[in-house]
């Protein structure tokens, strides 16, 4: 018997090397992703005039919604190795820009830089603004949290930390859990199996997004944060509630295009209420809520706990899938459901305070 020639063996040994970088150049990507989730809004936050911090903050996302949009259009004309390479220009962009963008200014009171506070708020707020409420206010509030102990993983579950905690983890996974991981990653799947065209449903929800992401924007300092997130919990909700229903018709051999108008619509409902609202809102609670003494060990917390979760979501999603398409989607929206009565009965509406004035509210001087 003939042993397969050498040019076998080599193509074995090239395909598994490739498998094994698209592996690890996959966890590099989720660990820089994973830090920017967090640290993007929690600085813009930090920088922003509380007026508009909603909006500044909400800005990311909308960045966000642009790159993904950006990335299903070229996906449509080039292969997935040319797309892997596209994506590199940004990134750089990024590296290069972080070096022109000025600290955050309760970071240089906190390292003990406190002479820079004033020109960097000017910077942030203009030549001739005038600063020094805000200056004193910050100066005032990082006092008190120097005083305290440095913090230890043990420390986030003080008293003192629950609700702010509570909130963090509750909203995250809600967020996630709610479907947003599975939608993103198996639409075309979806709509394939509901009958509708791939191209077209993903090109839609592709150009769907972006639009209602800037209406969050704009409504993200105007409604507050708690309105707008119980809205866009609602929409997924009824947005889930329609994808399985086009599914159990299909199950019950009812009319077929009705089906995929109702999977359509579902999913378009589901991308645009989601990116006005729950895309985003999270993140911006989370950075105003977290206390400065802890905000970096809690929000790398939950930060982990959010991608675990999308990680849990985007692996069982398909076995979902499998054992009934029109289950599923019955459930997250009843996942939908209770988000908005965690909301309602949990989160404090925090447009117009300053972050101080909002950590203070969740006992932080109690």
């Amino acid at each position: 018997m003939l042993s397969p020639p050498f040019s076998f063996y080599l193509r074995q040994y090239l395909l598994l090397r490739g498998a094994w970088m698209l592996d690890i150049g996959r966890i590099v990507l989720g660990f820089g992703i994973a830090f920017q989730a967090y640290v993007a809004p929690a600085y813009v936050g930090e920088i922003s005039p509380k007026n508009a911090r909603g909006r500044f903050t909400y800005a990311n996302q909308l960045m966000n919604c642009c790159g993904i949009s950006v990335v299903f259009f070229i996906g449509n004309l080039v292969t997935w190795r040319t797309l892997a390479i596209i994506g590199i220009i940004p990134c750089v962009v990024e590296v290069v820009g972080i070096f022109f963008i000025p600290e955050s200014p309760r970071w240089l009171v906190k390292i003990g830089k406190e002479k820079d506070l004033v020109p960097t708020l000017k910077r942030l707020r203009g030549k001739h603004a005038d600063v020094s409420q805000e200056a004193a206010e910050i100066r005032d509030y990082m006092e008190i949290v120097q005083q305290l102990p440095k913090p230890r993983f043990l420390d986030l579950f003080r008293r003192k930390y629950a609700h702010a905690l509570t909130i963090g983890f509750g909203m995250m996974l809600l967020a996630i859990f709610g479907g947003t991981v599975g939608i993103s990653y198996y639409a075309s799947s979806i709509y394939e199996a509901a009958g509708c065209s791939v191209s077209v449903g993903t090109t839609t929800t592709a150009i769907v997004q972006i639009p209602f992401s800037v209406m969050g924007l704009l409504l993200m300092d105007k409604v507050g944060r708690r309105p707008l997130w119980m809205i866009s919990a609602a929409g997924t909700c009824l947005a889930n509630f329609l994808i399985g229903l086009g599914f159990l018709l299909q199950n019950l051999k009812q009319n077929k295009e009705l089906t995929a108008i109702l999977v359509f619509a579902g999913i378009q409902l589901y991308v645009a209420t989601y990116s006005a609202g729950m895309a985003s809102t999270p993140w911006v609670v989370v950075s105003e809520l977290l206390p400065t003494d802890i905000k970096g060990l809690a929000g790398s917390v939950i930060t982990f706990a959010n991608w675990v979760s999308a990680w849990i979501v985007s692996y069982g999603y398909i076995f979902a899938l499998d054992w009934s398409p029109a289950g599923a989607f019955f459930i997250l929206a009843a996942i939908c459901a209770s988000t908005v009565v965690f909301v309602a009965k949990m989160v404090p509406e925090t447009k117009g305070r300053t972050l101080e004035e909002i950590q203070a509210s969740l006992t932080f001087f109690t």
